[in-house]
């Protein structure tokens, strides 16, 4: 049920867009779905190969240059293409092509418990000659460098020459559109071809950037049980033809390796000739069973069932697939804005990590979780630095967006004063410990995070009339920029500074030595403890008595409502058709901000949080990706199940359905991992705490049940829900859960099962 996406369309804008939808990755190397005989330069195609982490630096142009704005930004880079198979039919070599002659039959699959795409086609040329032609493709999950194409040809009525050109090409460009803030803009060509040669029975090509100094290379074979191959060395490219005779059904196969010196080091074309030699005995059968085998065993701790919405299960299953293959798995790397599907956003990372998408990996992989957070302490160092350059004595400010992590964000009142990156990668590491109960990855590594955002929050805010203020930042909201005393903010930094005091104390107790090593470290002066905790406790906290509500910030409530009633449709998102001090000026939130600060720190009367979560509504466009699935979380939270469901009807299918117009640029992972926490966090209630683990399930009157499968402390849970029952398995030692303020033991082998009517 719903393990596959399958397309049949034929319209070359659908095409494009599927070009992210069908694309595969594997935390290290990114494919998008192109079509290996071209797109005929259609406009808006995006021929794409990306590591996750390989980055030029590009500049940044001003008008005004002031001090602190970064000079330069680092950017995804498209590399080596190794796409390229075109089929020749016959003596006069027709080529294959989807809008050459007829289309008899056409299926697109993409295989999310198996791990890879397929397409097959039912094809008569303009002369008239038959063929049935199978792709099929998998990056692998296994051996990170490895993307392998198989291709199937059957004759139907055509017996004759054929010939198969492969072509493996390093003069490629990254996309740009100036028209869109959210895709890249200018630096179009940013890899030179440095060597493409044949090496034994491998064709190579080595590639560099001018500025980063990075190298990247592609050692591509063959197999093909029979024909004559030829093989043609080219300036920027190497291309290899085969030559046969259709007789009979054949298959071809093409097995490209990609390396870099980021994890590579030097003689690239060696080392990835290296690792062909460990793979030549490997079949492609045995590349399938390998997808398969490690998928089902992410499907153990992943799979949400819905029972009731084949639409809502297929778009469930789809997000969690594209998030599997995003997430980086090493120091170097983390998940961009749009994974490994597309240039959107320049590769950058951003605050959606730690918000939206390391949430699902503390919950079911929890070893790529610790992976993503062992990527932000390892540009702690550079957070440093850029803290110093702000002005800032001590702490660590982290970059707003970044690859190799110094700031490049260019637009300052929505990137860099968003200070609450630091917050939400502190709170990060928080929920990491609390869901896992590792305490040497917490020793070892988030302390050293704590410590240091906590004094960067004591450097940004001041006391004033016996409170704690934090003054000139912006929100979560973009539509509304440097205020005072941002809600989201405050009660983040509230949160992130009594963790930091919490987490010293707990070395003075327990890890001396740690303790020793850190103040030695870092210069911890004994007082600053205490600043940490008095600046948490007097912090000050933005509401409004009239209204019952907190608020987004000193000065919101005493700007004017937009005018909503009198926006034209075409004129969403704002962002694209208003200048930013217009919506500056007004009440209009482009994506949740109270509201999430609500949901992430579960700590208000449920009263305010209700009448906060009715006013802000009103006013939010959401005109981001990340906002439909926090309002529907709240609105479950506040036991609104009509609109909890509306809002999640909004977030499980915006790629696969395109609701945003601009899937072509890739994926939206946030809000991939919002449709998890919509079901995870909304309709099951989770909320994992220092006393233990909480569920409130709800159950949409759309569904007839549904069951989500997670990890906590090394134990596996799976939480069903239906109309009459909520069930709750374990696997692994006892656990203690709270269900509704009820506390439950639950034991494996013995399924605790409680009738719903008892929570109502």
């Amino acid at each position: 049920m719903s393990w596959k996406i399958h397309s049949k369309s034929l319209d070359p804008e659908r095409l494009i867009v599927e070009e992210s939808l069908y694309s595969l990755a594997n935390g290290y190397l990114g494919v998008r779905g192109n079509l290996e005989e071209g797109m005929t330069n259609l406009a808006g195609s995006v021929r794409g190969t990306y590591i996750n982490g390989f980055y030029e630096i590009t500049g940044i142009p001003y008008g005004e240059k002031l001090y602190g704005f970064p000079s330069t930004q680092q950017k995804i880079v498209n590399i080596i293409d190794s796409q390229t198979i075109k089929i020749l039919l016959g003596d006069d070599e027709e080529p294959f092509h989807l809008f050459h002659g007829e289309i008899l039959s056409y299926d697109r699959f993409l295989y999310l418990n198996k791990g890879y795409a397929e397409r097959k086609i039912h094809w008569r040329s303009p002369k008239g000659k038959e063929i049935k032609i199978s792709f099929i493709r998998l990056v692998s999950f296994i051996r990170k460098e490895l993307f392998a194409l198989r291709v199937e040809i059957e004759p139907v009525n055509f017996f004759g020459k054929v010939k198969i050109l492969s072509r493996v090409d390093g003069d490629v460009s990254n996309y740009v559109n100036d028209r869109d803030p959210r895709v890249s803009q200018g630096h179009a060509k940013l890899l030179k071809v440095e060597d493409s040669c044949i090496t034994g029975k491998y064709m190579a090509v080595l590639c560099s950037t001018e500025r980063s100094h990075l190298y990247t290379a592609c050692i591509t074979t063959h197999r093909f049980p029979e024909g004559k191959d030829q093989t043609t060395v080219f300036e920027d490219s190497v291309e290899m033809t085969l030559s046969l005779e259709l007789k009979k059904p054949i298959s071809f196969e093409k097995w490209n390796i990609y390396v870099d010196s980021i994890r590579h080091g030097s003689n690239l074309i060696e080392k990835g000739i290296a690792l062909q030699n460990e793979i030549k005995e490997v079949t492609y059968q045995t590349l399938l069973e390998e997808q398969a085998s490690y998928l089902e065993k992410y499907w153990t701790h992943a799979d949400i069932t819905i029972r009731g919405d084949e639409k809502v299960q297929e778009g469930i299953r789809f997000n969690l697939y594209h998030l599997l293959q995003a997430a980086g798995r090493d120091a170097h790397s983390n998940i961009s804005a749009k994974g490994l599907s597309g240039e959107g956003y320049e590769g950058h990372y951003f605050w959606d990590t730690e918000i939206y998408m390391l949430p699902v990996f503390i919950m079911t992989k929890p070893d790529i979780a610790k992976q993503l957070l062992l990527y932000r302490y390892s540009i702690l160092d550079q957070a440093r630095e850029r803290a110093r350059e702000l002005g800032h004595k001590k702490g660590a400010l982290f970059p707003w967006r970044t690859i190799s992590g110094t700031e490049c964000s260019s637009f300052f009142p929505a990137g860099t004063a968003q200070y609450h990156i630091c917050a939400d990668i502190a709170y990060g590491f928080v929920q990491y410990y609390l869901a896992t109960g590792d305490e040497e990855f917490f020793r070892k590594y988030a302390i050293e995070v704590l410590i240091e955002t906590a004094r960067l929050w004591v450097d940004t805010g001041h006391f004033l009339d016996g409170q704690f203020r934090i003054d000139g930042v912006t929100g979560p909201d973009e539509y509304t920029a440097i205020v005072n005393n941002n809600y989201y903010t405050n009660v983040m930094a509230k949160f992130n500074l009594e963790w930091a005091v919490k987490a010293y104390h707990m070395l003075e107790q327990s890890d001396l030595e740690t303790l020793e090593d850190l103040n030695k470290r870092l210069f911890i002066e004994p007082e600053e403890i205490g600043l940490w905790k008095q600046a948490a406790e007097k912090m000050f906290i933005p509401y409004d008595e009239t209204l019952g509500i907190h608020l987004q910030d000193d000065s919101f409530l005493s700007k004017k409502v937009w005018d909503f009633a009198n926006t034209p449709k075409e004129h969403y998102p704002l962002l694209l058709h208003y200048h930013p001090l217009v919506l500056y000026r007004h009440q209009v939130c482009k994506q949740a901000d109270t509201v999430l600060a609500h949901f992430l720190l579960d700590h208000e009367d449920l009263e305010t949080v209700k009448e906060s979560y009715l006013y802000y509504e009103k006013i939010t466009t959401h005109d981001s990706s990340l906002s439909s699935c926090i309002f529907s979380i709240m609105a479950a939270k506040i036991g609104d199940i009509t609109k909890a469901y509306r809002y999640f009807r909004e977030t499980a299918r915006m790629d696969l359905d395109n609701t945003h117009g601009n899937t072509r640029d890739g994926l939206h992972l946030a809000n991939m991992g919002g449709t998890w926490l919509a079901i995870t966090f909304g309709f099951a209630g989770l909320r994992i705490k220092e006393k233990g683990i909480y569920f409130a399930p709800r159950l949409p009157k759309e569904w007839e049940g549904y069951e989500t499968s997670l990890e906590y402390r090394g134990r596996g849970i799976k939480l069903r829900v239906n109309k009459d029952t909520v069930s709750v398995d374990i696997e692994g030692d006892p656990l203690e859960i709270t269900i509704f303020d009820k506390n439950y033991l639950v034991t494996e082998g013995k399924p605790l099962h409680v009738n719903r009517a008892a929570f109502q």
